[in-house]
């Protein structure tokens, strides 16, 4: 029953969210100075091509000439009925645009988080059985430096020794799994810093508790201690450090897109802003604000399986 209540509200979060996005994204984009006709007929025909008279073809063709409460009236009517519209620059619908971008940048998330679990939670498991102790120490230090180098810094470094020395990888755009092993690398180091140490903290408080000590005292192998009254106690606070590095992580690939010319959302939203392609934009907040929604519902359902005292106690 809780979780159908908790299902039910995160729905009406979703719908609110998605007003407050799509009408919010609007108003900005509105908000920019310039002529928006210039921008899309300069995006579409190119800024060598660009005059009054095409701006002003364009201007009466995509109904910019008319009030913009008009304009959010018709976006939201076509909401309702589950049209997002057409790009403003390609003519194409934004849903198979976002679809294509989005995508390609889930996948890049995908495998950046896939890579954080599979080097933190081994790290900090090792770490937080032996606190203190010198590979908790090491831990320690390789966390902060990882999690203190800019992201940018980790890109230049990275394309340098892999793609231009190495050559063991693409150095530009989106050409199978190999094209997302080194940006998905360089995203999964400072969250796998966060998330090892997040991991070292909760399982040595769960070390010290008094149920952990009495599965060691019942004679129990040590793994079966940690495997059965250790992670599953530990792993809550993680579980909500990666939900919440999971949305910085999507909303966070502009940089690394950008300069490793991946073809992903990133790339989409810049493009988007500055051609002025306003369905474009609102299609795309609206799925990452979603996408947010989402993300959280599977953070609370997670926690509640590892721990079902909550469940009892709400």
């Amino acid at each position: 029953m809780f979780v159908a209540r908790l299902l039910l509200s995160r729905a009406l979060q979703a719908v609110v969210a998605a007003l407050c996005i799509g009408c919010f994204s609007f108003v900005l984009m509105q908000m920019l100075p310039g002529d928006v006709a210039f921008r899309v007929a300069a995006a579409r025909y190119s800024a060598d091509l660009m005059s009054l008279q095409l701006a002003e073809a364009v201007r009466g063709t995509l109904g910019l000439d008319r009030p913009w409460p008009l304009r959010l009236l018709d976006w939201l009517r076509q909401v309702a009925a589950l049209d997002f519209g057409r790009s403003l620059v390609s003519n194409r619908p934004v849903v198979l645009e976002v679809a294509e971008q989005l995508g390609r940048s889930l996948a890049l998330a995908g495998a950046a988080l896939a890579m954080t679990v599979a080097l933190a939670l081994p790290v900090g498991i090792l770490a937080g059985l032996a606190p203190g102790r010198w590979f908790d120490s090491l831990s320690l230090l390789l966390a902060t430096l990882c999690r203190s180098v800019p992201t940018y810094a980790l890109c230049i470094v990275a394309t340098a020794i892999f793609v231009l020395r190495l050559r063991w990888f693409p150095s530009a755009g989106f050409d199978g799994w190999s094209s997302l092993v080194l940006p998905a690398a360089v995203l999964s180091l400072g969250m796998a810093a966060v998330t090892s140490r997040v991991m070292r903290d909760s399982l040595a408080r769960t070390e010290a508790a008094a149920f952990f000590r009495y599965g060691r005292h019942k004679g129990l192998p040590e793994w079966a201690v940690v495997w059965r009254h250790g992670l599953r106690n530990a792993l809550i606070p993680v579980v909500a450090v990666l939900g919440q590095q999971t949305m910085v992580l999507i909303e966070g690939v502009v940089v690394v897109e950008t300069l490793f010319s991946f073809p992903g959302i990133g790339q989409a939203i810049v493009r988007a802003v500055f051609s002025s392609d306003v369905p474009m934009i609102q299609a795309t907040a609206l799925a990452l604000g979603l996408i947010f929604v989402l993300v959280n519902t599977v953070v609370d359902l997670l926690c509640l399986w590892l721990d079902p005292r909550a469940r009892t106690a709400r």
